[in-house]
């Protein structure tokens, strides 16, 4: 029996068009390393050793950029390829085969950052007796997201204001995307619709039997779904706002080795510039990310902005930096 990680990455990436046309947003680079090797590395540190994804829109790039990560970090990678989405409950039944002999499933979003305290997760998952845990964290000052909704037992009772039974006294929180899940739960996913979704269609029919639970834990989150969000989540990490201890990651690299930038150039700290650019005279670059081998014109001007080839895309206004919460590391 073993712990099985599965980080779900077939996503379109709709918001964070135009960038995903060029890779899915789960293979976009932070700090010159891949998003999937982020949620990787937090899974191969809290010890799990073989890892599932899924995969849908540009199938082999999200397949290269995970085969890599999980290779340096000697994860077993085992691909699930969805012609179709199938969303997050249906991407559990479509994989079902890869997932035998699992203890635990712990399901994570591979689009978002989120340094979190596994063995923390998994410890309260075992306690309960739950089919399913989901982690929870206050809810960010307007971010607009659907809460989930927990009884003074810790029991979830209603997701998204309407999914669930419900009950009185519930107390809202956020739900960063990460669930820890019991094998016996792939039983309860259904055939149709095909599309099925874990919170919508699979959780609210056990939640009266208290078998879907919150944990009210700790750590950063942060959401890249937004050039904005993205943009932000970088400067969080090279400001080490975003601890990377957990996802078995060094300091962050702000400035890649094989970068070329002129003498008369101006790079402001809050740059990330990737491998191979090209930086010429009089060329400007401020609060903005270049992607590897993005060269600028002399005398351009990137500000706010993430850079990706031929791609200017603007991404102010960059949200606060998160709060901290006990326990981050």
């Amino acid at each position: 029996m073993a712990l099985v990680g599965v980080v779900l990455c077939a996503g379109l990436g709709t918001r964070l068009r135009p960038l995903t046309g060029l890779l899915p947003k789960p293979a976009v680079p932070v700090c010159q390393v891949p998003l999937i090797r982020h949620a990787l590395g937090l899974l191969a540190g809290a010890g799990v050793e073989r890892a599932v994804i899924n995969v849908h829109h540009l199938p082999e790039a999200m397949a290269a950029a995970a085969g890599d990560a999980a290779d340096e970090l000697g994860l077993r990678l085992a691909v699930s390829r969805e012609p179709v989405i199938a969303g997050t409950g249906g991407a559990l039944r479509e994989a079902r085969p890869l997932l035998d002999g699992a203890e635990a499933l712990v399901v994570l979003n591979g689009d978002v950052l989120f340094d979190a305290d596994l063995p923390a997760a998994l410890s309260a998952h075992r306690a309960t007796g739950a089919l399913a845990t989901m982690a929870l964290l206050p809810m960010p000052a307007g971010g607009g997201y659907g809460s989930v909704e927990i009884d003074d037992g810790g029991a979830v009772r209603r997701i998204a204001g309407r999914f669930g039974p419900g009950a009185e006294g519930l107390t809202a929180w956020h739900f960063p995307g990460l669930h820890v899940i019991s094998p016996e739960l792939l039983a309860r996913v259904p055939d149709l619709p095909f599309e099925c979704d874990l919170n919508r269609d699979v959780y609210p029919p056990l939640m009266g039997r208290g078998l879907v639970r919150g944990l009210v834990t700790s750590g950063t989150w942060r959401d890249l779904g937004t050039p904005a969000g993205y943009l932000a989540a970088n400067l969080d990490v090279a400001a080490g706002r975003i601890g990377l201890g957990r996802f078995r990651l060094p300091a962050p690299k702000r400035i890649a080795g094989s970068a070329r930038i002129d003498s008369s150039a101006r790079v402001g700290d809050e740059a990330i510039i990737g491998e191979r650019c090209v930086v010429p005279a009089g060329a400007r670059v401020e609060r903005a990310v270049l992607w590897p081998d993005t060269w600028l014109r002399p005398g351009e001007a990137v500000v706010d902005a993430v850079a990706a080839g031929a791609l200017r895309v603007p991404a102010g206004p960059v949200p606060a930096p998160p709060r901290s919460t006990p326990g981050q590391a």
